[in-house]
């Protein structure tokens, strides 16, 4: 019997119409929020700055699996509200000189009834630069070994890890060309969803998640090493 996919977003799992009990399917109930960087699931308030472990947040809800894409409807990010800013009146003057009461001495004009009087000396900052030990100036530098690749079978099942991939292979079928993906990054700008590497911008997340990959490769079940 052929197999379907199962459309709901954080699933993407295939099924038949034959093997679909109930809770079968985990997804995401509520579409994602991109706000400041930040990717957050309104349904569970997940998030990640990173977008690869954003899609990696299983859902959290559950049932049954299906081909009909569900409509999601996106809550807009909360704006900002402008918060006035208190504005601080110096208090009048009590007890004070003819020149410190004096409006435009005090906001820093020329005033004729109080310019011969002798100004206030304004300390001037020091130009000397106090020189640090050398030793401060010294940039350790530690050894970074470089990640050890583990091990696989060649027939050992691996989940590609590659941005739009996500397929099951084995080393023993990878090849330069059995991968098709998105170098990326992925762009999140005034409501706009899309690829860098393509540069394809779409609006709605469910047409961001089936923008076609754009570049050839080899699977890769750890893309950071």
């Amino acid at each position: 019997m052929e197999r379907l996919r199962c459309q709901r977003i954080g699933c993407n799992a295939t099924f038949t119409e034959d093997d679909n009990p109930e809770g079968s399917c985990t997804y995401h109930e509520s579409g994602p929020l991109f706000h400041d960087g930040m990717k957050q699931w309104s349904c569970c308030k997940k998030k990640s700055h990173d977008f690869s472990l954003f899609l990696e947040i299983p859902g959290c809800k559950t049932g049954k699996h299906t081909t009909e894409k569900p409509v999601i409807a996106t809550p807009s990010a909360t704006k900002n509200k402008a918060v006035p800013v208190p504005v601080r009146v110096p208090a009048p003057m009590t007890n004070a000189s003819p020149k410190e009461a004096c409006s435009r001495c005090h906001q820093g004009f020329f005033c004729s009834d109080h310019g011969s009087q002798p100004r206030k000396a304004i300390p001037k900052a020091s130009n000397t630069v106090t020189s640090l030990p050398s030793e401060s100036n010294t940039v350790i530098q530690q050894d970074h070994p470089a990640p050890v690749k583990k091990k696989i079978d060649i027939n050992e099942p691996q989940i590609c890890k590659n941005k739009s991939c996500g397929k099951t292979f084995t080393e023993k079928e990878n090849h330069d060309t059995a991968c098709s993906y998105h170098p990326g990054p992925a762009i999140f700008h005034d409501r706009m969803k899309g690829w860098k590497c393509c540069d394809v911008h779409v609006k709605e997340f469910d047409e961001f998640m089936t923008i076609p990959p754009c570049t050839k490769g080899w699977h890769n079940s750890d893309p950071m090493s």
